[in-house]
């Protein structure tokens, strides 16, 4: 039979691995540090860089404070040990003591050595500081584009990355690694295949991307996304991306059925507009390209199937039409999605892949 102590350190052990890498079950649960000090350090939509640098700060010192806690608890749980009295218990007991108060000490007196000059020795402070004459201005310039909806994420709260119109950012547990778009550039170091992934049943691919800016001051970081994700990515940033090593990138499931179906549109009758018609407006999906394609039951019979005839006018692009089509059929079961039915995106008329026609 397990012994009391041996559970406790167990149960103390997982524990502490949560509160370290929450995993998502706490996220969801609000138990997370930036959740349970969420009113001392406000809103990270307002304030992104004062936000990180408290949370940082309370990141280091509740962290520190996890083995003196476990000598404290297992002090209730076994009292024969005589934890309760160092100097009665055990050396080796005593050094842990010792060692985790010197611990926690340390990241107090860091936590304070950041505080002082209102946050400005804070190592995110003097990152910024490399950017700028005054980190304080750019950290506001940072604030604003952050608040912008365009801005490009990804990964979980701990290991965030971040692109907004300038900067390349990546968020961890003790620090913010801030490199500007204009003074960097991307390289590819490796790719990750997982056959079996939370994210999707079909698996997934995990790039590793180096950010190695030419300002001498700013250490090379890396950062880790979905290659799905990879596309988005390559749209938000302004620095090139090298793939020297020709890491072989594996599409997203959207990206492989968006070449199947430009392959199938390609062999559909083409669509001629009425002599007379105004010209396509811009695509109402992504207001960036023109309206290119246009729906035409073609599939059948104007009396047969489940198809209906669309009497709209252009009004998509053939990336959003094949984005609305792939997202209305079934996500489990990506082989049939090419047979699938979808609804017009305007007025539902239900359509199918052979319907969907590209203007002349």
């Amino acid at each position: 039979m397990a012994s009391e102590e041996f559970i406790y350190s167990l149960a103390y052990l997982l524990i502490a691995v949560c509160v370290v890498v929450p995993p998502t079950e706490f996220r969801s649960a609000g138990l997370t540090v930036q959740n349970l000090l969420s009113t001392w350090l406000g809103s990270e939509d307002v304030y992104f860089i004062h936000y990180h640098i408290k949370r940082t700060t309370a990141t280091v010192v509740v962290h520190s404070l996890l083995p003196i806690g476990y000598y404290i608890g297992l002090s209730f749980v076994a009292p024969d040990l005589n934890l309760q009295t160092p100097w009665e218990a055990n050396s080796l007991w005593q050094l842990y003591l010792l060692a985790s108060t010197i611990y926690l000490i340390c990241a107090s007196a860091l936590a304070v050595y950041w505080k002082s000059h209102k946050w400005s020795c804070h190592r995110i402070a003097r990152t910024l500081s490399y950017h700028g004459t005054s980190w304080r201005a750019v950290a506001a310039a940072i604030d604003i584009e952050f608040r912008r909806i365009d801005k490009f994420t990804s990964g979980p709260s701990g290991a965030r990355v971040i692109i907004t119109d300038s900067w390349i950012m990546k968020v961890s547990a003790y620090n913010v690694n801030v490199a500007h778009q204009q003074d960097c550039h991307l390289n590819i170091l490796k790719s990750e295949d997982h056959s079996i992934s939370h994210e999707s049943s079909t698996g997934a691919q995990f790039l590793t991307i180096e950010v190695i800016s030419v300002n001498g001051n700013i250490k090379p970081f890396t950062i880790r996304l979905n290659s799905s994700e990879y596309r988005d990515l390559k749209d938000k940033v302004q620095a090139p991306v090298v793939n020297a090593r020709n890491v072989v990138i594996t599409q997203s499931l959207t990206d492989r059925f968006l070449d199947a179906f430009r392959e199938q549109v390609a062999h559909n009758p083409r669509y001629h507009l009425p002599e007379g018609s105004v010209e396509p407006d811009p695509c109402i999906g992504c207001m960036q390209i023109t309206s290119n394609v246009k729906l035409q039951k073609f599939c059948e019979d104007a009396s047969q199937g489940e198809c209906v005839q669309c009497y709209c006018r252009p009004m998509w692009c053939m990336e959003c039409m094949c984005k609305w089509f792939a997202n209305r059929q079934d996500q489990r079961q990506p082989e049939t999605w090419m047979s699938g039915k979808s609804p017009c995106p305007t007025c539902r008329s239900k359509f199918c892949v052979l319907d969907v026609c590209r203007l002349a």
